[in-house]
């Protein structure tokens, strides 16, 4: 299956009190350059989605976005300094000595003993690492899975276009093919006249004809490259057939299409078969852009 180095996809874990969202973004890149931001009380789970990214996308710019969200406040805890109150309750104590104690024995005074500074503190749990990482890593396959679908439905699009392409360099290398002998047999008649002219005779020399269309032939001639042009056009299929990583590979192919039709376009000395070249290379271009998006 082909991908497509862009691509978005989100996923979402929910455990007891913790609920976790997972965004991932990516676009165009030579090699593969993952990002994570994520709340510092969670890094510890970090090199583990990064492994998880690793093992399932090739190359691109990933940027991934991790959101935690606490419920019900069952993360945090209500805890007493109990050293402290015990000392806010002496000095109460010494306070009220002329109401005989009386005070301390109503039931606001718990109340009343909360509301001093620091007897009651609140603060966050201690985390369950293993919980959340669980939830994390649970939440990243899911954005991973949708990641992946999405850049397949995209690498699905590029195959069909790049293919539709090839076929399109097939039939005008055909052409190319097609005139090659026009080209020769176009040079000996021009040849033939230039003679006849030079002369102002028609006692021409034809074994010297033969021989200077014979070297134009050889110059001129294409067979070589057409046939590694069409080879390269099997291989690029056959690649996207057997699908997986192969961008790369593709762009180093593409420049062996660019090189053969240079070739192609610098031997045929023709009007018409300049055109198909010119064609040639407009496809091939359009293919290059296209695989700069393939993973």
């Amino acid at each position: 299956m082909i991908r497509s180095m862009t691509g978005y996809g989100r996923g979402e874990a929910m455990g007891e009190d913790l609920t976790v969202t997972v965004e991932l973004r990516s676009v165009n890149n030579r090699y593969l350059d993952c990002t994570v931001k994520m709340p510092r009380a969670y890094l510890f789970a970090e090199d583990a989605l990064k492994e998880r990214i690793q093992n399932k996308v090739g190359r691109g710019k990933v940027d991934v976005f991790v959101n935690v969200a606490h419920t019900g406040g069952a993360d945090m805890e209500v805890t007493v300094n109990e050293s402290l109150a015990k000392s806010y309750i002496e000095a109460l104590r010494k306070l009220y000595e002329i109401d005989g104690g009386n005070y301390i024995k109503k039931s606001g005074y718990a109340a009343d003993l909360a509301r001093f500074p620091d007897v009651l503190t609140v603060e966050k749990k201690e985390e369950d690492q293993e919980r959340a990482k669980s939830l994390l890593l649970e939440a990243m396959e899911r954005a991973l899975d949708d990641f992946n679908a999405m850049r397949e439905r995209e690498g699905e699009k590029l195959r069909e276009d790049v293919l539709g392409r090839a076929s399109e360099i097939e039939v005008l290398t055909g052409k190319v093919e097609e005139r090659s002998p026009g080209i020769v047999a176009d040079y000996r008649a021009r040849l033939a006249a230039k003679m006849a002219e030079v002369l102002h005779n028609n006692q021409i020399d034809e074994s010297r004809i033969l021989t200077e269309a014979a070297i134009y032939a050889d110059k001129v001639a294409v067979d070589e490259e057409t046939v590694r042009l069409r080879s390269h056009i099997s291989q690029l299929r056959l690649m996207l057939e057997q699908g997986g990583g192969v961008g790369r590979k593709l762009d180093f192919l593409v420049q062996e299409f660019n090189r053969e039709a240079n070739t192609i376009g610098s031997k045929c000395n023709d009007i018409e078969t300049s055109r198909y070249v010119v064609d040639i290379k407009a496809e091939i271009e359009k293919i290059r852009e296209q695989i700069q998006n393939i993973e």
